[in-house]
């Protein structure tokens, strides 16, 4: 009678184990954060971004000044435009 209610157990638990492998669970979204918080954490990560940019071209070890100059003039005018399509989507 033992080896039939573990043999029977056994199947049971496989045969569950089995279905969970080929159905998992479907993970629930994250919740949407709100437009203000998205275009504070985009506009903050456009900051950041601009910054070491700008560092970069700064402390580029070749580069002449007139490089550096024509460099940052159009790093400032991209990050302008970015700023401006930014302001936009509020």
């Amino acid at each position: 009678m033992k080896k039939y209610l573990l043999s029977a157990v056994l199947i049971v638990g496989l045969s569950a184990t089995g279905l969970a492998q080929r159905h998992p669970p479907r993970p629930t979204p994250p919740p949407h954060p709100p437009r203000t918080q998205m275009a504070g954490s985009k506009s903050s990560e456009l900051d950041k971004r601009y910054r070491t940019e700008k560092r970069m071209i700064m402390n580029h070890p070749v580069a002449t000044k007139k490089m550096k100059a024509e460099q940052l003039k159009a790093l400032n005018l991209r990050y302008q435009n970015e700023k401006r399509l930014l302001r936009a989507e509020r």
